[in-house]
């Protein structure tokens, strides 16, 4: 279990933050609520907790948070709005559905892969001069209980 999970305020501490409610109880939220889930679930959780709690406060702890390496923001093709996880730093990829939009935690592909690593091969000036720090990989699919219901995007 991420530190984060179990104890916010150490982990915020050790990301150099302030200590505030608000953003204690994003990090609770983001482990309490079901995978994946957007800003307006968060504060929803959040006001729960805290009671008045405006929009614009979640997304600037979101935004902190994130920023800290907290919090990872997954931008989803094809949806509207962005959804949040903890950051557990350990590579994972995720499953869309693109009929029912759920989104899941697949382990990231062990051994060479290829098509994620852009400096295998490449000469140095086909990067353009970056170090590559992450790949964010979103496989995008129907689920199984979707096909099963025949809701075929």
């Amino acid at each position: 279990m991420s530190t984060m999970v179990t104890e916010p305020v150490a982990a915020l501490r050790q990301a150099g933050l302030r200590v505030t409610a608000p953003r204690i109880a994003v990090l609770e939220a983001l482990a309490g609520l079901p995978d994946h889930p957007g800003a307006e679930a968060i504060a929803a959780a959040v006001r729960s907790r805290l009671g008045t709690v405006s929009t614009q406060t979640v997304y600037d702890v979101l935004h902190a948070l994130q920023e800290a390496g907290l919090v990872r923001r997954l931008d989803i093709p094809g949806e509207p709005a962005a959804c949040f996880e903890l950051h557990r730093h350990d590579g994972h990829h995720h499953l869309s559905c693109t009929s029912c939009r759920k989104v899941i935690d697949v382990a990231h592909v062990e051994g060479p892969a290829h098509c994620l690593d852009v400096s295998l091969g490449a000469p140095a000036e086909a990067l353009h001069g970056f170090l590559i720090e992450e790949a964010i990989v979103v496989f995008q699919g129907v689920c199984p209980e979707c096909r099963q219901a025949g809701q075929v995007a």
